[in-house]
């Protein structure tokens, strides 16, 4: 792995608290997620590390393993049962990529020409990885609410 990498995952772990407490100043204000205004803040910020503490296994791991499978569905359920919309919970991980993205160019770990080419590799990487966060999250999202027609 090439060093950019290594230190765009270490700023997801190492700032994770930083990062988290930036997101749910975000979500809370965002037109988009209304439902996240009334959610305690301590919640909030055990949800959103504990993503970015399991962003780094899943940046590591070439294919999508079924541990990160699980976490997803349980992130799922978790937004669920605190009765966030599938739509807001969506738009929210769409704010936490945003926000460990604008975190690391904040940290200016990506100076150079090379840098640069480097870190659109990594930001490939991420944004795929967050589109497969969103489809599971969704998918159980619809599982959940199937199971609550019953």
């Amino acid at each position: 792995m090439k060093i950019y990498a290594v230190k765009y995952l270490e700023l997801a772990e190492k700032y994770a608290d930083k990062v988290a407490a930036r997101w749910i100043k975000d979500v809370k204000s965002n037109a988009k997620t209304p439902t996240y205004k009334s959610l305690d803040e301590e919640d909030l910020l055990y949800q959103c590390v504990r993503f970015y503490e399991n962003f780094s296994k899943m940046f590591l791991d070439e294919r999508i393993t079924d541990d990160v499978l699980k976490y997803f569905r349980s992130y799922a359920r978790e937004s669920y049962a605190m009765g966030i919309p599938a739509k807001e919970t969506i738009y929210a991980l769409i704010l936490m990529r945003r926000h460990i993205w604008l975190y690391a160019e904040f940290q200016e770990i990506f100076t150079s020409a090379i840098d640069k080419m480097q870190a659109l590799d990594t930001l490939g990487r991420t944004i795929l990885l967050f589109d497969y966060a969103c489809y599971e999250v969704l998918k159980e999202y619809q599982e959940l609410m199937k199971k609550r027609k019953k």
